[in-house]
């Protein structure tokens, strides 16, 4: 999906279409209805903490503003762009929308994620370029959003295409254009060539895939090892033998936050365990709308100084209720130290197993919990 969150926000707010806009930050930076009805937005210059960016429009990312960049590093590049917090709800529901949407044409699919998908096309007697057409189309239609597509002999190329023509765009590649076409991009766009291995990989005089496909196997396999420098080699050549997997089951469900500023057990209690809750009784919410119960409950907290401390508990029967999981989840931070500043709480659920399979479990935890 194209910029996918920021789209979606952009369905609520049509009147900033074609401009600068950055979904990141608090829930405090909601519209103000002003009394004429027009809408008044938050401006990332007005911004102040150390939240990242979920996702910008393209107009926003033209001005070097991209996801998973501080939201105060974002607004010394584009001060005037608009700020929204974001809506996870609305960004799941027409999530499930395409999905659908895409399944009602090519039901093979694999889910990878909240806004992208692998299909499956061979059994479709259809013209690529058609079909791929017409599943934009519906998507179009189910949803008010666009889609950029890659259509290729397998994953490894098609998700590098999907990129090449956004947004809205529609790639077609056979497996003897990728001398042409993929040769000549830089070596990143691989999906799992890293920031790490593209400048070893730099620091060697190869930063395009058609370099590393220039590049002897057993000269990858000593700067990389056997398996890695085995895979760079393939993947150059446009090589992916990885089959469509739509039958996964999650092993966990999580979820985390960071702070806006550091808060500490004792003197923000209850800031933190308002916090602490909010984040159990989404993962239950996730739980249920996936059909899942959970065995095992751990939290992770990252402190001040950036270290991370994680624990877990297993339980004697399955839940999935919020506050159950608040309470196992308080088990498990009675068990950390608790002395410093905190900057980041997180809440998982392991242990899955489905609804469906489970006979009236029942447990109940009397806990009393440091904050």
């Amino acid at each position: 999906m194209d910029a996918f969150f920021a789209s979606v926000e952009l369905l609520s707010y049509p009147e900033l279409r074609g401009q600068a806009v950055v979904v990141g930050g608090r829930s405090v930076h909601q519209p103000e209805v002003l009394p004429d009805g027009s809408r008044r937005f938050a401006r990332l210059r007005d911004y102040v903490g150390r939240g990242v960016i979920t996702t910008s429009t393209y107009e926003a990312r033209a001005l070097g503003v991209f996801s998973a960049m501080g939201l105060m590093k974002a607004a010394q590049l584009a001060p005037d762009a608009i700020l929204l917090p974001a809506n996870f709800d609305a960004y799941r529901h027409y999530s499930r929308l395409f999905k659908a949407a895409v399944a009602g044409i090519a039901p093979r699919i694999e889910d990878r994620g909240i806004d992208e998908i692998y299909i499956d096309l061979t059994d479709i007697p259809e013209e690529s370029v058609a079909l791929g057409w017409r599943i934009k189309q519906a998507v179009h239609a189910a949803t008010g959003l666009n889609c950029s597509i890659g259509i290729t002999p397998n994953k490894l190329l098609s998700k590098i295409c999907s990129d090449l023509d956004k947004p809205n765009g529609l790639t077609i590649l056979g497996m003897d254009e990728v001398p042409t076409r993929i040769w000549p991009l830089p070596a990143r766009k691989v999906n799992g060539i890293g920031p790490k291995a593209t400048e070893h990989l730099k620091k060697h005089g190869i930063q395009t895939i058609g370099e590393l496909a220039a590049t002897p196997v057993d000269v990858l396999i000593r700067l990389f090892g056997q398996s890695t420098g085995l895979w760079l080699n393939r993947v150059a050549h446009g090589i992916d033998e990885r089959p469509l997997v739509t039958d996964t089951e999650p092993k966990s469900i999580s979820r985390e936050t960071t702070f806006e500023r550091d808060l500490h057990a004792r003197q923000d209690k209850a800031a933190l365990g308002e916090i602490f809750t909010k984040l159990c009784l989404r993962v239950a919410d996730d739980l249920k709308r996936k059909g899942y119960a959970t065995r095992t409950i751990g939290i992770k907290l990252r402190y001040a100084d950036f270290q991370a401390v994680t624990r877990d508990i297993t339980l004697p029967a399955a839940i999935v209720d919020g506050m159950a999981i608040r309470k196992a989840a308080g088990e498990c931070l009675k068990r950390v130290p608790l002395e410093q500043k905190i900057r980041l709480l997180g809440v998982r659920a392991g242990g899955l197993l489905p609804i469906s399979r489970l006979v009236d479990e029942h447990v109940a935890l009397q806990t009393e919990l440091p904050f």
